[in-house]
């Protein structure tokens, strides 16, 4: 007489989270592997059911009804010497396989990478979290390589066999982004499309000797705790760079200006040469140093006069009497035009001068009381009668 009537698979068991499971008589739990002649085996959709008997794997049966006997599954007629009639009971365990598609299965970092950042060159901890689809592609192959001896195996059991190999292929991979191709920590968003799919091709042959297939693979995000000191360091020097960038100086131009700045408020000799004397070796000597040298000391509104400063050597402004740089059209002191033009030829003419230099026009007016007259002026500044 048959034991078992039908065996299928337990409705209430999720086959999104349960990728293999072992039959079990819902009466008589302990004599679930014990299997009639005329035992009706039921297989719904995405399902693979499998008979073992002594640990190998008899036969493969995809959706559908089926009688298990002698006559339709010869394997059992060899292994198995039923009694006439066929109503004996063997043993057999019947194994239930879900191969639909599994697309939201998590993985993430337990714990940071300690990576170097590329561009700053400062150890900081890497964090990484997404998620992948998997398929169980050959059903024998999944069970006799990775279910074992276990009564089912579920969407943690699995992830938990695979996690260590995923978080190293992932690692090795967010370390050859950052190391080997420069990337930073903080522009590495834009390339998830291109480490997930790198991520698939390297996991495809691992997953594939247990039967399972790779359906899909993202990486989420690759990101740094933002509390982190060397994060905040990091991130104070980016800050910096782009507002330096911004203002037009890099960091040795801007500790320059402040040591100059500092001198100057002192009052402790020429910031200029106390600057070049600190910032020498860093800055470069000769017409760089000098240059940008003579750019701080316009920044700092040095005069000529000011202590230290050097004398310098030129014409003097007919308004101030400071020496100004020849070429200049306005005094750096005063800030009063330096140069005029000819009434006649338009030409450049200094201040002061009486005659245009082309083409020989006197510019200098006198008063009939002999004082001379400016350019322009309408009364003279001497008796104060009306210029002509």
């Amino acid at each position: 007489m048959a034991l078992i009537q039908i065996v299928e698979y337990d409705k209430s068991l999720d086959p999104a989270n349960i990728f293999a499971w072992r039959y079990v008589d819902p009466k008589n739990p302990a004599r679930s592997d014990e299997l009639g002649n005329w035992t009706q085996l039921i297989v719904q959709e995405s399902q693979e059911a499998i008979l073992f008997r002594d640990g190998q794997a008899l036969d493969c049966f995809g959706p559908g009804r089926y009688t298990l006997s002698t006559d339709n599954i010869p394997v059992l007629g060899r292994l198995i010497n039923l009694p006439t009639g066929g109503e004996s009971p063997f043993k057999a365990s019947v194994w239930f396989v879900n191969r639909l598609h599994v697309l939201d299965v998590k993985w993430g970092t337990a714990h940071p990478l300690q990576l170097k950042d590329p561009e700053y060159k400062i150890p900081i901890p890497v964090r990484a979290y997404g998620q992948f689809g998997v398929r169980i592609e050959d059903s024998r192959k999944f069970l006799v390589k990775l279910v074992g001896t276990r009564a089912s195996l579920d969407r943690e059991t699995l992830l938990s066999s695979f996690k260590g190999l995923i978080l190293n292929r992932i690692g090795d991979l967010i370390a050859s982004y950052l190391v080997k191709k420069k990337i930073n920590i903080f522009e590495v968003s834009a390339y998830l499309g291109e480490m997930a799919d790198e991520s698939l091709e390297r996991l495809k042959p691992v997953f594939d000797d247990y039967g399972i297939e790779v359906v899909n693979f993202y990486v989420g995000s690759v990101n740094v705790p933002e509390d982190d000191p060397a994060v905040v360091d990091i991130r104070k020097a980016m800050s910096e760079r782009a507002r330096m960038e911004v203002v037009g100086y890099d960091y040795r131009q801007m500790r320059s200006f402040d040591t100059m700045e500092k001198l100057a408020e002192s009052g402790g000799g020429n910031p200029v040469t106390g600057a070049g004397l600190g910032l020498g070796v860093g800055l470069g000597a000769g017409g760089a140093f000098g240059q940008m040298a003579g750019q701080m000391a316009q920044n700092l509104n040095l005069s000529p006069t000011s202590p230290g400063a050097p004398i310098a050597s030129g014409p003097a402004c007919p308004h101030c009497g400071k020496p100004y740089k020849e070429g200049a059209r306005f005094c750096a002191d005063c800030g009063k035009p330096l140069t005029a033009t000819c009434p006649k030829c338009g030409a450049a003419v200094e201040q002061g001068a009486k005659f245009c230099p082309g083409c020989g026009e006197k510019l200098q007016k006198t008063c009939s009381c002999g004082a001379e007259l400016p350019p322009g002026a309408a009364f003279c500044s001497s008796c104060g009668k009306k210029t002509e």
